[in-house]
């Protein structure tokens, strides 16, 4: 199956630097027009494609139930992207993807609001966020893997986590095309044509991305594995395979992820709510702080994913987990001050601690699996997860909220989380610096000592 030899001379920097851009082009592309969604789930849809309420917080929580429809469709996009993308290469996987997701974004510009065809609009809405969601599912891991299979095995944390930090830019760029929209239109402008314009604009982002994505390859390491397989048809791939022979893997995967989505969604999706609707805080003002909150996580992501190769990939994530464990217990007093400064700081200082979970996950993910399934791998431990984290944590925090009146069981229920992700990052193996071809070569040992079993 995979080849014995140790790792090859790195590849020059000018040429990584490329495959990085490549990356980061598609997913800052995907995940603008995801983070459009969700903050006009809050700001818009709310308003203009759910009957009307007495309760204010009752069409926000039927816009998030919308929202957590395109994440239960990502861990069925990482399964199918996962399985196909092992087989036949990242990049591939990845055009279709960036053009799915703008195809569905472009489509919700479209969309004609509730008083204008009834309960059709949030059905349309849903649909169109499923096949959104199933798009963005297949992007991770096929953006990371691009990055992580072509970096140096003692610099792969640094390397890895730039797509990361294309995240932040993609919610960045979104925030901004709102932000521009709601102060040079009027609120009734807005709400009746404006937003549209954020959704229609995915097109020529999308056409951008898609181009940038032709200019690179799969990685050597990748290619040799692909060719191997091929000609070995006893050697299998796909979601079956990872979860029968790294299971640990998958677990682990979903275990660290778990905090780190609750957490990122309470800070860029439920803050608003709290701060819009809690506290009455003018929404041009909410997205202005979000923007300089969402530029301090770009730089701070490869920082700390630089951090992970010097420090270990373990302890870094560590820090992350009880950092989120305390942060609802600061953050919401700072938010009550209604001061603007200490609002930006508060969300600012989420994100940083937000970074010290992210940023390392290119990295881990890439090293626990091999070759042959690493695609379906991290697909799989990273997309899964999102259902019962992500998705839900605006609408278990607005819930809670509504309920109580109070932040404190919203900053008990991230506390919670954080604890299920210690452990997981208590457990978890070092891998700094450890080398793929080093990983497919203990599984090509294991597939020839299991052959041997078999034909005693």
């Amino acid at each position: 199956m995979a080849s014995t030899q140790e790792s090859p001379a790195p590849m020059r920097q000018s040429s990584l630097r490329r495959v990085v851009t490549a990356s980061m082009a598609g997913t800052v592309v995907e995940w603008y027009e995801f983070f459009l969604y969700a903050t006009a789930a809050t700001l818009v849809f709310n308003k203009i494609m759910f009957p009307p309420s007495d309760d204010p917080y009752a069409p926000i929580i039927a816009a998030f139930v919308t929202y957590a429809v395109g994440f239960i469709a990502r861990p069925l996009g990482g399964i199918v992207f996962g399985h196909f993308g092992d087989k036949y290469g990242r990049k591939k996987l990845l055009q279709l993807a960036i053009i799915l997701v703008g195809v569905a974004t472009f489509l919700m510009g479209c969309l004609p609001t509730f008083d204008m065809i009834g309960y059709w609009a949030p059905a349309l809405l849903v649909a169109l966020r499923f096949a959104q969601g199933f798009a963005v599912g297949g992007e991770w891991g096929g953006a990371i893997l691009l990055v992580a299979e072509h970096s140096p095995d003692k610099t792969r944390g640094f390397w890895a986590s730039w797509p990361q930090a294309a995240v932040p830019i993609g919610n960045l760029v979104a925030t901004l095309v709102l932000l521009v929209l709601s102060r040079t239109l009027t609120e009734e402008q807005f709400l009746s044509w404006g937003w549209r314009i954020g959704f229609w604009l995915s097109v020529v982002i999308v056409a951008i991305g898609y181009y940038v994505r032709t200019r690179v390859t799969d990685a050597p390491i990748f290619l040799e594995v692909q060719k191997e397989v091929e000609q070995s048809k006893a050697v299998r791939f796909g979601v079956v395979e990872v979860i029968k022979r790294y299971p640990r893997g998958v677990l682990t995967a979903m275990g660290l992820r778990f905090a780190e989505n609750i957490m990122y969604y309470l800070v860029v999706t439920f803050s608003i709510t709290y701060l819009a609707v809690a506290l009455e805080v003018d929404t041009s003002e909410i997205l202005g702080l979000l923007v300089i909150a969402h530029i301090v996580h770009m730089i701070v992501i490869p920082l700390i994913g630089g951090l992970t190769d010097r420090l270990g990939r373990k302890p870094v994530y560590i820090i992350g987990t009880i950092g989120a464990a305390a942060w609802g217990f600061v953050a919401f007093p700072m938010f009550d001050t209604r001061n603007p400064v200490i609002i930006v700081a508060a969300i600012s200082l989420g994100l940083f601690i937000h970074a010290f979970m992210y940023a390392p996950q290119p990295a881990i993910m890439s090293e626990m699996f091999p070759t042959r399934m690493r695609y379906s791998g991290v697909s799989l431990g990273y997309q899964v997860t999102s259902i019962v984290a992500g998705s839900l944590a605006p609408i278990i925090a607005t819930a809670l909220l509504s309920s109580t009146g109070s932040y404190v069981p919203v900053a008990v229920y991230l506390a919670i989380a954080a604890a299920i992700t210690l452990v997981a990052a208590v457990s978890l193996r070092e891998t700094k610096g450890s080398s793929l071809h080093e990983l497919d070569r203990l599984d090509e040992e294991k597939l020839a000592a299991e052959k041997v079993t078999a034909d005693a």
